[in-house]
């Protein structure tokens, strides 16, 4: 007796379809994140703030991100991963379209962090691909060669997005350069809409209120004490207190995912040894690759005759180094393929990891010149590039087959947590020093750059050291 698996009608062109419309997704995803990074000093003087306080947007975004993408990749277990994926991106536009329009930092704020919806486009694409890989014999490399086309497009696209932004700037006002990508985003809407199938999800039950109460209140405690930190400096017990109290909602919110049966997050998975050192990953790896970019550009455009230090670069000339930090991405996430079968995938993860923490180690001692800048960001773009392709993946094949959009949105959850509280102590550490009459008012002190880049090698490194604890033979099919 045969049996037949009507989820894969001609695998190979399926797939191929398949993967060429989901690009298109990423291209769009890929504008997002590089179109802003250039003209972050400009959208702040056109919001009349601080350089350092551009990073409350990436806090927002962030922690709003880690909010949502449990709940959409639970959401799409249950009613299909292409519908959610659908849903994620209207927000995405929604919030993009408000940035266009925004007047104020509060509506900027908010439109900001509704925008960060998109960040489960690429966990809900790789959910995608590894279910219509099943029974190929081949689902996880398949899976791993998918994600890295995706994320190669999506890096490609980074450049898109920064050199367009870089060349915009000088010439337009911001509200047509805001719009950009918000057509981009709606586009990408039509084609998920008619190119995208629609299966029904393979998981039963529903959402776990109770525990996305509980998460919900133990981010949002958490960040207010590092608000208050910002606000009131290091010495306030109020902003310690509530860090603490943040921390301590963890516990019952464990608890409680322990006794659902179907949790908002499966504490139990997570646990697993092929799990939760990729959870970890994700988490420190978040830290460099979204909490850092803000910080990155307002020291490139930072004028050194000015202040003593910085690129002294235009938003033209951030846009060439993005490019060049992106191919870097790009090298990392096509190349993945290679080194897994060269170091195995636990291996290639560690590798990638190390990569990291040496490029930001770099930036300490090395900082002065545009060709240092290069090669530091080079270093860690091959390994970011890499991580970014392998942590959903990985998790994924890690994962049972009704729980894939589970591990693979919580590799960007966690990834978005570890960005949102990067963000946040960033901000802190790159609070203007200066005073009234100071050359330097509104630019942060170079102790916060330095802060910045130990925080994000140290943490990279950490990552390499708990990716030693998976089985060697995890993550194959």
């Amino acid at each position: 007796m045969t049996t037949t698996t009507p989820e894969r009608p001609g695998v190979g062109t399926h797939l191929f379809r398949i993967v060429g419309f989901l690009v298109c997704v990423e291209i769009a995803s890929g504008i997002l994140q590089g179109y802003y990074t250039p003209i972050f000093s400009d959208i702040a003087d056109h919001l009349d703030i601080a350089d350092a306080d551009v990073n409350w947007f990436e806090a927002a975004q962030l922690i709003v991100s880690a909010l949502c993408v449990p709940l959409l990749a639970r959401l799409g277990d249950l009613i299909g991963h292409r519908n959610v994926l659908l849903i994620s991106t209207a927000i995405t536009a929604l919030g993009s379209w408000i940035l266009a329009f925004a007047p104020s930092f509060t509506t900027f704020l908010i439109g900001w962090a509704i925008q960060g919806a998109y960040v489960v486009w690429l966990p809900l694409e790789v959910a995608i691909i590894h279910r219509r890989t099943a029974d190929t014999g081949r689902q996880g490399l398949l899976t791993r060669r998918a994600a890295a086309i995706l994320v190669g497009a999506l890096e490609l696209a980074v450049i898109i997005g920064a050199l367009t932004s870089g060349a915009l700037v000088e010439s337009t006002s911001m509200t047509v350069l805001l719009s950009l990508p918000a057509i981009a985003v709606t586009v990408c809407f039509v084609v998920i809409w008619f190119g995208i199938e629609d299966l029904p999800g393979r998981s039963e039950g529903g959402i776990d209120w109770i525990g996305f109460t509980l998460i919900t209140g133990a981010l949002g405690v958490l960040m207010a004490g590092l608000i208050v930190v910002r606000l009131e400096g290091p010495g306030s017990i109020l902003a310690w207190l509530l860090v603490v109290g943040g921390l301590v909602l963890v516990v019952p919110f464990v608890r409680a995912e322990r006794r659902i049966a179907e949790p908002l997050i499966d504490v139990d998975l997570i646990a697993t040894r092929a799990q939760w050192p990729v959870q970890l990953t994700a988490f420190l790896f978040g830290m460099s690759v979204l909490g850092a970019q803000i910080p990155l550009s307002t020291f490139a455009r930072t004028d050194p005759d000015t202040v003593g230090y910085g690129l002294g670069a235009d938003a033209g000339f951030v846009s060439t180094l993005i490019g060049v930090y992106v191919v870097s991405l790009a090298i990392g996430a096509f190349t993945l393929p290679l080194t897994s079968r060269t170091l195995t995938a636990r291996g290639a993860l560690i590798a990638s990891s190390v990569l990291v923490a040496i490029g930001y180690a770099l930036w300490i001692p090395f900082h002065d010149t545009t060709t240092q800048a290069l090669i530091n960001m080079g270093v860690a773009g091959i390994g970011s590039g890499a991580l970014v392709a392998a942590l959903p993946a990985a998790a994924a094949a890690a994962a049972p087959p009704d729980r894939t959009g589970f591990a693979t949105g919580m590799t960007n959850a966690t990834k978005t947590v570890g960005g949102a509280i990067a963000s946040s102590i960033f901000a802190i550490a790159l609070a203007s020093t200066g005073s009234l009459g100071d050359p330097t008012e509104g630019h942060a002190p170079l102790s916060g750059y330095l802060t910045v880049w130990a925080v994000c090698s140290v943490a990279a490194l950490c990552a390499a050291v708990a990716l030693l604890a998976v089985p060697k033979t995890a993550f194959g099919d």
